[in-house]
């Protein structure tokens, strides 16, 4: 089994948008709009939520007739985010084909089809001409890359000139392994972490100008410890993206909460320009 082929097997999941569905009807009523808002407690695989996405945005600037590729989509909640809200287009690629079609589904219940598309692929192998987009992304999915230099060069490959490219994920922190399981990975095996100054290297070799690399992981520490007493209190609220990722996303969030906390995990935050 090759690596790829292991990490699409962690993520493999049935039923999702009916998994969603209902736990979204259970807290909200049965006829609770379906769109990017309603849905953002449960799409955006990232501990901070829709809050990520919108710093994200933030740094990106899209405007309404930019074209923006979502590098690992997941389900699709940060592209509806922002095709909603600025008005572009976005193009997501994803390497887990149920995460695929439940991302379509639902795009089309927010009537967002015509203006989020998702493709079936790699990041190492994006199935897209050169030149594509305005700006690309991607959010906490990079970690299950070991040659991130690689896909930096894909997504240099498909961005304009004067296109940037902005990045979350979690790295390597200064005092050790991270706690296992986390919610990409639930060993080593397939867990590839970057420290911050990789990162910028990497962009550097893949031909990008970096705009910044930043590690954020002392501005969250407290925060992440306290998160995971509530966790450890309160466990999971009723919506989250553990209606996807399942019933061990509590022990997955306690683990990147205590290794963010502990210097174990660095949270990279990166913007990085194709030169004009």
């Amino acid at each position: 089994m090759s690596g790829e082929d292991h990490v699409q097997k962690h993520y493999s999941s049935t039923e999702i948008t009916t998994r969603i569905l209902s736990a979204l009807r259970a807290v909200s009523g049965p006829d609770v709009p379906i769109t990017p808002d309603t849905l953002a407690p449960i799409d955006h695989f990232h501990g901070k939520g829709v809050l990520a996405t919108q710093e994200l945005a933030a740094a990106l600037q899209p405007k309404p007739t930019d074209h923006l590729l979502d590098i690992g989509c997941g389900i699709g909640g940060p592209a509806r985010w922002i095709a909603a809200k600025y008005g572009c287009l976005v193009t997501g690629v994803d390497l887990t084909a149920e995460f695929c079609e439940a991302a379509r589904e639902l795009n089309r219940l927010c009537g967002l089809a015509d203006r989020v598309q998702i493709l079936h692929g790699s990041a190492l192998a994006l199935p897209i001409p050169n030149e594509s987009f305005d700006r690309a992304y991607s959010q906490a999915a990079l970690m299950n890359i070991s040659d991130k230099r690689g896909a930096f060069r894909e997504a240099f490959r498909v961005l304009r000139s004067g296109g940037t490219l902005g990045l979350f994920l979690a790295g390597t922190g200064g005092v050790g392994e991270p706690y296992y399981p986390l919610p990409w990975a639930t060993t080593t095996a397939i867990s590839f972490l970057a420290a911050p100054d990789e990162v910028g290297r990497d962009l550097q070799a893949a031909g990008f100008e970096i705009v910044y690399v930043r590690d954020i992981a002392a501005t969250l520490a407290a925060e992440a410890a306290d998160t995971v007493k509530r966790l450890e209190a309160e466990g999971l609220p009723p919506l989250g993206e553990h209606v996807v990722t399942g019933v061990n996303a509590k022990e997955w969030r306690i683990n990147v909460m205590r290794s963010v906390a502990e210097g174990r995990l660095s949270q990279i935050e990166a913007l990085a320009r194709k030169p004009a």
